[in-house]
This record gives C-alpha cells, structure tokens and sequence, in this order.
C-alpha cells in the first residue's frame, strides 16, 4: 500500500490480529484491498526486501522486530544499486499493542483505529536541530562509604575516575590505589555533560599510609574541580535542581543494587561525542519578562525544574546544555517565545489533525485521546495489550516527547479537532513535576464549562496500577465530540488556540460572549480606575505586545483585548496602581478592536497654542504648586507651568530666569594652578632676600 508516498507493510502477526484488508483499503483511501501478510519477519521476509529494494520510504506496522528489519535493510541496500541508497529510508508504527490486540478490535472503530494510526505515521516530521556535547571520561564518583570506591573500581578500566569523600566519610583503603582519593565537600556544582564545574571545601588528599581505615594528608583548602561525568552516591540533596535531567549527572539509589549497577552501565557509554536536541526554541523578541526593569512575567523561570532559565535583561536565556526538554517552559508561555521544538508545534498540531480526520473519515465515532511520552506510555499500552483488555477501540494513542510540554492550545485543539474525551498518562508518583500541566487543564476546563459542554473532558491517569488505568479508560473513554472541526493549525500557539476556541464556541450548546480563567491564564482584558488615571501613558510604554496603545494626537488611553497575555507590565509599571488584571476569554469581535479606555482634553500651550499635555494634570499640577511652593510665587513661573516645553525654555531665557541668584563660580583651570604657584615662588625669593638684606645691616 502506498500512503502519502511512503510504501506501508501490514501483517497480521500470525493471524492475531484480524486485518481486513479490503475494509482497510477503503478506509485508508485505496483503490482496492490492502495486502495483509502473515508473517513478514520470518516466512515472508522477501516481501519486505522486495519493497526496500524498490527505494523510497518503507513503513513497516511493527516494532518489535524493528531491529531484524533495520538489519536486513541495510544488508539489502548494499547489494542493490547505489542508485536506489539515496532515496530509502525505514519508518515502524506500532498497531498491534495499540490496536489490533484491543479486546473490541473486530469493531469498525478498530479499522477506523488502525487507518488513523498508518495515516499519522506516514506524514513527514521535519528534523529537530541538535547541539553536541563531548565528554573525554573524566568522572568523579562523590561518595561516602566503601561503596564509591567499589563503583569506581568499576568503572576504572573505561573511565578516568576520581573518588571524592564528603566530610565524614569512613572508608576502607584500598589494596591497590588505581584512581585519586579525595576528601571534601560540593558546595557549588554548575555545567553539563562534558564541561561540569565542582567547588569543593575542605579539599584534602587520602595518606598513602592509611591502614584501618581511609586517613587524609595536609591541610584542608578550597579549590575546584572539572569533570566530564559525575557519580552521585553521597546520599545527599542533589547537587543540580531537577538532577534526574542533567546530562551527565547520575544519582541512583544508593541503596539499591541494580540501580547502581545500571547507573555504571550508563556511564561507561559515555564517551565521545554526543547529539543533544535543542529542546525549545526562543524568539526574544515576543519576551514579555520585563521591561525598564520593571519584571511582569516569570512564568518559565518559576517552572523550569533544572534552571536552565535566567534572567537576561528584559528578556530571559534558555541553556540548550543545561536543558532537560521537560517543556514546562512552552506549556506556560502566554506569547509562544518559548516553544517547544521536538517536534515543532505546528507539527504536533497537523499530527493531531491528521490523526482524528483520517478516524472521522474512515467511520470512526467518539474518539477519545490518549497523551502519553514513548517511555512510560508505550511500556503501559504493551502492558494492556498483552495482560489485559488492551486500549479500548475509539482511543487514539498520541505520543510526546513529554507530557509535561502539553499545553492550552493542544488541549483545544484535540476537542476542537472532534475528541470527545482526552486522556493524559501521567508517571506515577511525580504530581510535582506536572503542577505547570494541571494549570494549563484548569484553563481548558473552565473555557470548556463555561461553553456548556460539562466538566471531566481532560483527565489525568497517573495510577502505579495498569487495571487501574485500563478501568478509568474504559470508563470515560466513550464521550461525544464537542466539535468537529478540520482547521489548519498555523501561525503559533495563540493562533492554534483561537482557532480551536472559534471551532468549539460555533458548536457549544450556550451562547456566551466570554469566560471567566484562573488567575495566571494567558488571556483577559485590563480594569482601570479612570477616574484615577492621569493619562501618564507609562502603561503604554511598558506593554511588550501593544495590547495598550495612545493616540499622538490627543490624550486617549486604548486597549486591544486580543493581544493581551496578561503578564502584569502595565500593572507593576502604572505609578498610580489604578490597573488590574482581568483574566478571561472574550469570544466577541470586540476582543480584537481597539477600546477607548481614557480621553480627556488636551491643554494647549498659552504661548504657541499646541496642545502638549492632558487639561486635568496640568490643572491639576497648578492647584498643588501655585503660590504654595517657593519656585511658584510669581505670575511669570505659574505660566511656564501652562506652557510647552519649548516655549518653557523661551520664557525661561527671555525673563531670566536662568540667571537669577548668585553669579557662579568661573572654572578652575590649569593657568590658574600656574600663576598662583608662581606668585608663592615670587614671595618666597622676597622673603628671603628680605632676610639677607637684614643680616648684612646687622
């Protein structure tokens, strides 16, 4: 079969799964009847390399034997024409596990299933970039007991390791000394794999002559310490926040054997070079951290877990070495600046589309969603597949690098796009690292609630127990769609999300013209106290998005509700405090026109007649100034109050004003040093000839 250019091989795995390759063939848009195999990976094993050696892309629906298949490519491809190499390349889905072993399989929604699933699978991902990290093997195991040295030990004949012993520590030496023995602690620890930087304290070197147990030389000093690779079994705090993701940095129960043993296995790959994916881009110029110094939004620093963000002047810089791809970041960025890159968000959009059109168009109904990273989710839905009823047949499975990267315009849009249900597999035991999640679903939920569609639409599945979570699905897993809709998601996180939002307020059963967010929700409009205001325009000025904007013509303070985020600038910046946050979703055409928040009077200059300032602020100024401050006494002084700041500086020099009280001083130059040391050299030579005069007399 032929799809989206790609050659697609189906096999039913012994006849385990029932393929109907003619209901399969109308679903999928073929001509005819797909060819289903049997046993691809063993007996009919030429009919993949007949297809490899046709050239193209070859998508296999396996993945158990991904491997056996990549083999045999390669050994096909270097005995056919070089000419055909260039083009081929392999792809696996998975529609067993996630599919075909479902419990209602035989159901027309398990074609419908399968044919979504080959549909997404054979769309064209673009690359994510990468950066490169180099590690040399230097490793430092940082310990506090004998089992350091053991691990060391190790690692010793793969890597070049140093054993550092925090303050304390009672060890045994050992017979023979193959690396450093240190004693001291890690008090500061920066960088990544590679390139990590270690201040230690009470730095000190094992003594040769320890016998009973592990003794140190010299006094302790401070120094530092450079590492490609650090082995973590202190048993203290973490020396990185959100360790778990710094490259390089591992920190297994110590007291757990095999997660030891497998920590060393890790490490002792890890040398050479290394391609690390540049997890989220970062447009600067859509940063709404600050501005003038004045801080707005701290979404992404507040929620980064291993501190790759910090503050970088009105904007923030994101450490692509130092980043753990969590996608906390992108989830809560309410201008898009930050975005998730693995893959892009416009492709996680069109797969999404993709996947719940092809389902939709190949007779599929009440779709539910299933979110889930390739690690915990894919080892789950095997975990069903084979020991229980399997996923049931109408949820799509849909896998993240991360589910933590989820955020409000993906959540719209899978409803948007006609999931009736979406489901968010979650690790257990984790609940911290998805508060930053659950913020974004109380967003969609109450934009959902407030559209009359009902509570409980995106729940979270993070149960330790797989007949749990195969409950909860089978469950709430048949919902109606909310909306049907098949727009193309383009143009950014905002833009993906109004789209969504106009799909569903077109489809929901109440008419609402806004809805009401939680606090902290990228949406909503700005209160302001006018009767309060001064027309000072400092807002303006600070919006980073020009939601508020004046007009150069007259004193008249705007407002564009569409292009608000809601970061806070113009409310920490606004000298009066007469700004609040009003965090909503306005659905009118309203929310994308310009307001008038404030309009006053212009004063018009008395000496030229331009208007140069808003009539009640200069009343204003004068009522507070004239006659009650010593600057203002005169006539000529409350005038200039009334005048632009051109004829300001005319008055000021035609009433001289700026030459009244004392004359000052004249500068102090070099000729003046000069002359006055040369008047006390002619003094001097005066008295002493005067002297000399009066000792001859005598």
């Amino acid at each position: 079969m032929n799809l989206n250019g790609k050659t697609v091989l189906l096999c039913n795995c012994e006849g385990t799964m029932n393929l109907n390759g003619a209901a399969l063939g109308r679903a999928c848009g073929a001509d005819g009847a797909l060819p289903v195999n049997n046993h691809l990976c063993r007996a009919q094993l030429e009919t993949f390399k007949a297809a490899v050696k046709t050239g193209g892309t070859v998508m296999v629906a396996c993945t158990q034997e991904a491997p056996l298949f990549s083999e045999v490519a390669a050994e096909v491809m270097a005995e056919s024409a070089p000419a055909a190499a260039p083009n081929f390349a392999l792809g696996f889905t998975n529609i067993r596990e996630r599919a075909g072993w479902s419990q209602d399989a035989d159901q027309s929604d398990g074609t419908a299933k399968i044919a979504a699933l080959l549909a997404e699978a054979t769309l064209d991902i673009a690359a994510t970039p990468s950066i490169s990290l180099q590690s040399e093997g230097r490793c430092l195991v940082y310990g506090c007991d004998d089992a350091a040295l053991d691990a060391a030990a190790q690692l010793a004949d793969r890597l070049e390791v140093m054993v550092l012993l925090h303050s304390g520590a009672e060890a045994s030496p050992p017979r023979v000394t193959r690396f450093p023995l240190l004693s001291g602690d890690i008090v500061q620890a920066t960088g990544h794999l590679g390139a990590f930087d270690l201040a230690i304290r009470k730095q000190a070197t094992a003594s040769v002559s320890s016998r009973d147990h592990l003794a140190f030389d010299g006094a302790a000093r401070e120094t530092s310490l450079q590492c490609d690779l650090i082995l973590d079994l202190s048993g203290n705090t973490a020396l990185f926040p959100g360790g778990e993701r710094r490259d390089g940095y591992l920190r297994p129960d110590r007291g757990n054997p095999a997660a030891v043993q497998k920590a060393l296995y890790e490490l002792s790959g890890m040398v050479g070079a290394f391609d690390k994916p540049i997890y989220v881009t970062y447009d600067a110029e859509l940063c709404v951290h600050s501005r003038s110094r004045i801080v707005g939004c701290t979404r992404c620093l507040d929620n980064c877990p291993t501190s790759a963000i910090q503050p970088d002047g009105d904007h923030v810089k994101i450490d692509p070495f130092v980043c753990g791809g969590c996608g906390h970041c992108s989830s809560v960025c309410p201008t898009g600046a930050a975005s998730y890159a693995l893959p892009a968000v416009e492709t996680v959009a069109e797969r999404l589309r993709t996947l719940l059109l092809a389902y939709f168009k190949a007779g599929g109904s009440q779709p539910a969603l299933l979110l889930h990273d390739p690690r915990y989710g894919d080892e789950l839905i095997s975990v069903l597949a084979r020991h229980g009823r399997g996923l049931p047949v109408n949820v799509l499975p849909f896998p993240l690098n991360e589910v933590s990267q989820i955020s409000l315009d993906l959540l719209l849009a899978a409803l948007g796009y006609g999931a009736g249900q979406v489901f968010i597999l979650c690790p257990p035991g984790r609940a911290e690292d998805y508060a930053a999640l659950a913020q974004q679903i109380s967003y969609a939920d109450a934009l959902v609630a407030g559209l009359g569609f009902g509570d409980s639409r995106i729940m979270i599945l993070d149960q330790a127990d797989p007949s749990a979570i195969e409950a909860a699905l089978y469950a709430h897993a048949r919902a109606d769609s909310l909306a049907l809709g098949s727009f193309l998601a383009s143009g950014g996180r905002r833009t993906v999300t109004a789209l969504a939002l106009q799909q569903l307020h077109g489809a929901a059963p109440e008419s609402v013209e806004a809805v009401a967010l939680p606090q902290g929700a990228p949406y909503g409009a700005i209160q302001v106290d006018t009767e309060n205001c001064t027309l000072c325009l400092s807002c303006v000025s600070a919006c980073p998005t020009g939601a508020i904007m004046d007009n150069p013509a007259s004193p008249k303070l705007s407002f564009m509700e569409a292009a608000c985020v809601q970061c806070g600038l113009c409310r920490n910046t606004c000298p009066e405090k007469v700004i609040q946050l009003q965090p909503r979703y306005n659905f009118t055409n309203s929310a994308r026109q310009a307001i008038t928040l404030k309009e006053e009077e212009p004063f018009a200059c008395i000496r030229c007649g331009e208007p140069f300032g808003v009539k009640s602020s200069v009343e204003a100024v004068i009522e507070k100034l004239a006659g009650k401050h010593s600057m203002f006494q005169s006539g000529a002084a409350i005038d200039r109050i009334k005048m632009c700041d051109n004829c300001r500086v005319v008055a000021q020099m035609e009433d001289g004003a700026f030459n009244a009280g004392p004359q000052r001083p004249l500068p102090r130059t070099t000729e003046d040093d000069l002359r006055e040391r040369e008047i006390q050299r002619q003094r001097a030579q005066l008295k002493r000839d005067h002297e000399a005069n009066r000792d001859d007399d005598n």
